[in-house]
């Protein structure tokens, strides 16, 4: 089976959060099943040494609003590398902006993204039809990732001999919304610019389109799937998923455990399993320590947090835990970035408790995965949460995480069995589960078994890749 695995970022090139991990995990683990696996993307500026390197693979032609492009397949090395084939769509003029794949530097919505992300879901779906500009390689299916891809659904329905379509939702709060008179630009019949189509509020909605028109849709866990059916986090569109429930799979996403993983971590000092777990853990403690200007004291409670800095994080219910972990002894590392008062708010707290708490704003690599093995516990409040990842690299890190009820929180970790679970998203709650964490740490052999079930987990992609694949037969039967 030939899949187009369609999406905005991936890691290690683009990697803006969740979605960019999973775009590099998922298709390597389809590959992995003997699946036919083209991951498309647009070729950014920092993607550049890739397409000089690659090979064309066809010559794409202007039309209308769309400059002409070229479809790059990356060197060899490269695929081999990453365990499936890189498709970079290379047009200059619409991807190579100063910037992030979103935003320009200033954090301000590219004013062309419509055409930017609309461009790339017409190629797509041209590669999943008999109009493929490729010779002898045509999808059977596409798929489709969060509103950037969100048109491709929609064209692949009116090309011929088309290949079936599944649109993945990995967060609903974000949904493409752009004016609808931007719709005749697009190649957008009046037809489809109804509320029954991509009309969202006077509104042309990409999330939407990919919705109404896509053969499967699927989210990042089975919780999230049923919330997203309800009002308070349909986000408006609860009435066109339970209209297409049918149709729709919640499947809890997994984790490359050949990045994340303990035991070949080349990110932290000590690399352990679970049975050196706890000489482990404590090395890359007082590592963590020594690099966040934290007293080397190896009782302390030392909470991790790696994530944006929001209100749907959280961010603003560990603010205000911060004192209760400070008068219970413990310590707080974060790291992260995002609204701009959250972030001076940490700033300060830190200042206030040196010693006792360290706020990294951006993002490290290296300091994530050192949070990760090095911190005894993480926090991670989310208000909602599609899935999750951090939370998983938790569990396979012996460091049990405290999350709120919610989607893939909720559906990953276990209440006093790999983790703490709390509810509702209130200060008040948070409190009251950091004592329980706090309790469970003061009886080292309880903190053992707990740390012990986590990392017995088995949390990488083979089974949810089994479970996509089952989704595509599904899909494909729509079709034919």
């Amino acid at each position: 089976m030939k899949i187009l695995f369609v999406t905005p970022e991936c890691a290690p090139w683009i990697k803006t959060g969740g979605l960019g991990e999973v775009s590099a995990a998922l298709p390597k683990a389809l590959a992995e099943r003997g699946l036919d696996v083209k991951v498309l993307m647009p070729a950014y500026t920092a993607l550049r040494q890739l397409v000089d390197e690659g090979q064309v693979l066809a010559n794409i032609p202007a039309q209308g609003v769309w400059p002409a492009a070229r479809l790059v397949q990356a060197a060899p090395a490269v695929n081999q590398a990453a365990g499936f084939t890189l498709w970079l769509l290379n047009c200059p003029e619409l991807y190579e902006l100063a910037g992030g794949p979103y935003q320009n530097e200033s954090s301000q919505d590219h004013t062309t993204n419509a055409v930017r992300f609309a461009w790339l879901s017409q190629v797509a779906a041209r590669l999943g039809s008999q109009l493929s500009p490729v010779p002898g390689w045509q999808a059977d299916i596409v798929h489709c990732n969060d509103w950037p891809t969100g048109l491709a659904p929609a064209y692949l329905g009116r090309l011929p001999g088309r290949a079936a379509s599944i649109m993945t939702i990995h967060n609903l709060a974000f949904q493409g919304l752009f004016p609808l008179d931007e719709a005749h630009k697009l190649d957008l019949p009046d037809e489809w610019l109804s509320v029954s189509g991509l009309e969202y509020w006077s509104q042309l909605s990409f999330m939407k389109g990919g919705l109404q028109f896509a053969d499967a849709i699927t989210t990042v866990s089975p919780t999230y799937a049923r919330e997203i059916q309800e009002e308070s986090l349909g986000f408006g569109l609860q009435g066109v998923l339970r209209d297409h429930a049918d149709r729709l799979h919640g499947i809890l996403n997994g984790i490359d455990t050949e990045v994340w993983n303990p035991a070949s971590d080349t990110f932290i000092p000590q690399r352990y399993d679970a049975a050196t777990v706890k000489a482990g853990k404590r090395a890359n403690k007082a590592a963590l320590q020594s690099r966040c200007q934290l007293p080397p004291d190896p009782d302390a409670m030392l909470f991790g947090v790696v994530s944006r800095l929001t209100q749907q994080k959280g961010s603003d219910l560990i603010l205000q835990a911060v004192p209760q972990v400070i008068s219970e002894g413990g310590q707080l590392v974060m790291l992260g970035k995002g609204d701009a008062g959250l972030e001076d708010a940490l700033r300060a707290m830190a200042q206030q408790h040196p010693g006792r708490v360290h706020v990294s704003i951006g993002f490290d690599e290296s300091l994530a995965h050192l949070i990760e093995a090095g911190a005894d516990c993480f926090l991670m409040p989310s208000r909602f949460e599609p899935c999750g990842l951090n939370q998983l690299y938790s569990l396979v890190y012996g460091t049990p995480p405290i999350v709120h009820a919610t989607g893939g929180l909720a559906d990953s970790v276990v209440d006093d069995a790999t983790g703490f679970v709390f509810a509702p998203p209130t200060a008040d709650a948070l409190s009251a589960v950091i004592e329980r964490a706090f309790s469970r740490y003061r009886d080292p052999p309880a903190w053992e078994r707990l740390i012990q079930s986590g990392m017995a987990q088995s949390l990488g992609w083979a089974g949810s890749a089994a479970r996509y694949e089952s989704v595509y037969r599904i899909a494909r039967l729509r079709v034919i």
